[in-house]
């Protein structure tokens, strides 16, 4: 679980990571247990290691800033979705307000309702980490 204080510092933390990759930040938030990041990816990095870079650098970066959460760590999978402009004020205030929705709506029911309702096939059993 994140606190608020890491929480901020490792967002920005991340922004970072996003800028050496040439990639541009939009927005960075989420609760204690998941964020969500709504980037511009350049062309010369696939998703994966683009995923892989800031996952693998920002939780190095917890593990040797802060000593005691070492226990810090990402799970194994991600989910990426690609957003048109035209709904990216609609994906900022969706990002704003991660800490309220996530008081009734946990992470899990979020993500499996979300691919449901754009019809992408999956098999819950590999969603998540056990």
């Amino acid at each position: 679980m994140l606190g608020a204080g890491l929480k901020a510092l490792l967002f920005l933390y991340m922004g970072g990571i996003i800028r050496e990759l040439t990639g541009a930040a939009v927005s960075i938030n989420g609760p204690n247990d998941h964020i969500h990041i709504l980037a511009s990816l350049p062309a010369t990095v696939a998703l994966s290691e683009f995923v892989g870079k800031v996952k693998a650098n920002s939780s190095g970066w917890v593990h040797k800033t802060f000593p005691d959460r070492r226990e810090f760590k990402w799970q194994v999978g991600y989910g990426a979705f690609s957003v048109s402009v035209s709904q990216r004020p609609k994906v900022l205030n969706y990002t704003a307000a991660q800490e309220k929705h996530h008081r009734t709506v946990s992470f899990k029911e979020e993500f499996v309702g979300f691919l449901k309702k754009h019809g992408i096939a999956f098999d819950e059993r590999y969603v998540f980490d056990r």
